[in-house]
């Protein structure tokens, strides 16, 4: 399938000639259902009372729900014109906007059944939100930091932190084969230093890319020189030249410590949210993750939780593996009502390869990281394919994605690093 913009190869070399347009808290999105705004939640961490306040925002300015996103963040859509001051205000309540003009910037992902990634996170928020520089980067650059495991190192983030023993940590630039070895107390810096070297090289490629695989070739990110600037810095570091990194599949739904819990397409309504916000206050706050899925430490078990929730608390429910986008009648450049039809089918199309459902060419919140499947709305219904190789057209929609997810012998394998 085409690769969406933000993952082009450098053998296309893409060439930006608007600056980046991604939504945020205070920069709404204009859609067909309302404004939409995107509030960032650096490592997918929210108290019960910062949860609290984004549902009593949804409820106030938006449409009563609360979209979770591919990069651990909640979306508000339906939001009226004007409500941009009173949205603010609430969120600066919550203490979701330390930093106005950094707002953007703030995408740091996490290993979300962690605690000790959280001191990393608070870091490397707060270098972030002190640095005037770092405004620059498109709101699509994206941290990773990851205790060790592989589970969000292989979401291709730009900088990736991963944790080693021996209070240890390897700091990746893009998807370079090896790393650069600092102290574990210096990894927020060094991740933060790596944005500084990756706007460098914006600025000497003048082809304004958002994000580092989109550098031209002869100014890719390189480290030796990354080691060096490090080294400028006072940060001791070794750079490994071939690393065997990690891969381990998100936490799924089921009777697991924490509890893991999943909202079919993402999507919440404020009551739904608030069942959470209560288990989450006899725990330890919330965990959003890049899977569209909320850990809630210290809520051990489903019980928890009512059983008309309609939240995803087994592993083995079918909506695990189907996501889509927005769709209409939110996006106007959706070809069809992709979540009505991935609902009518998500018990009749099963199989071991995800599914994601896109209205468009844009592919939006599409998987990252393992195998999947594409069902792409057209004007003539929906093509399906798999790793860029186009399937026959079946009539017969349901057997036609049951045979396109069975179409690997191993689903599950991360992409290559």
């Amino acid at each position: 399938m085409p690769q969406p913009p933000s993952a082009v190869s450098r053998d296309e070399p893409v060439i930006r000639d608007r600056g980046d347009a991604c939504p945020g808290a205070l920069r709404l999105h204009a859609a067909d259902d309302g404004h939409l705004a995107r509030v960032r939640i650096p490592g997918g961490a929210l108290t019960a009372r910062q949860a609290s306040l984004l549902a009593s925002a949804a409820d106030r300015f938006g449409d009563g729900h609360l979209e979770l996103t591919s990069r651990g963040n909640v979306q508000l859509r339906g939001l009226a014109d004007g409500c941009g001051a009173g949205l603010a205000e609430l969120l600066d309540a919550a203490g979701l906007l330390p930093a106005p003009a950094h707002e953007r910037v703030r995408n740091i992902v996490a290993t979300p059944t962690s605690q000790d990634v959280l001191p990393w996170v608070r870091e490397l928020d707060r270098l972030l939100c002190a640095d005037t520089r770092v405004t620059a980067l498109s709101g699509r650059f994206l941290f990773a930091l990851d205790d060790g495991r592989g589970d969000v190192a292989a979401l291709e983030p730009d900088v990736t932190v991963l944790g080693q023993p021996g209070g240890r940590a390897l700091v990746r630039l893009g998807a370079a084969a090896g790393a650069v070895a600092v102290a574990a107390a210096d990894a927020p810096r060094a991740a933060l230093l790596a944005a500084a070297y990756f706007l460098d090289a914006v600025d000497a490629a003048g082809t304004r890319p958002w994000r580092v695989a989109e550098l031209p070739a002869r100014h890719a990110l390189d480290d030796g020189q990354f080691a060096a600037r490090l080294a400028a810095a006072g940060i001791g570091a070794v750079r490994v030249p071939t690393v065997d990194w990690p891969y381990c599949a998100p936490p799924v739904p089921g009777p697991h410590d924490p509890l893991c819990v999943m909202p079919p397409f993402g999507r919440l309504s404020t009551g739904q949210w608030r069942v959470l916000v209560q288990a989450a206050e006899h725990g330890d706050g919330l965990r959003i993750t890049p899977w569209r899925t909320i850990v809630l430490p210290g809520a051990s078990a489903p019980a928890a939780l009512p059983a008309d929730a309609g939240l995803v608390v087994s592993p083995d429910s079918p909506w695990l593996s189907v996501t889509a986008c927005t769709g209409r009648p939110g996006c106007a450049k959706s070809l069809a009502d992709v979540r009505a039809d991935a609902r009518a089918l998500v018990e009749r199309a099963r199989g071991p390869l995800p599914v994601h459902w896109s209205g468009c060419e844009r592919r939006c919140g599409h998987p990252r990281g393992t195998q999947w499947v594409d069902a792409l709305a057209t004007a003539d219904g929906y093509r399906l394919s798999v790793q860029g190789r186009t399937l026959p057209h079946r009539p017969d929609l349901a057997a036609a994605l049951t045979a396109a997810r069975e179409n690997t012998s191993s689903p599950q394998s991360p992409k290559t690093q």
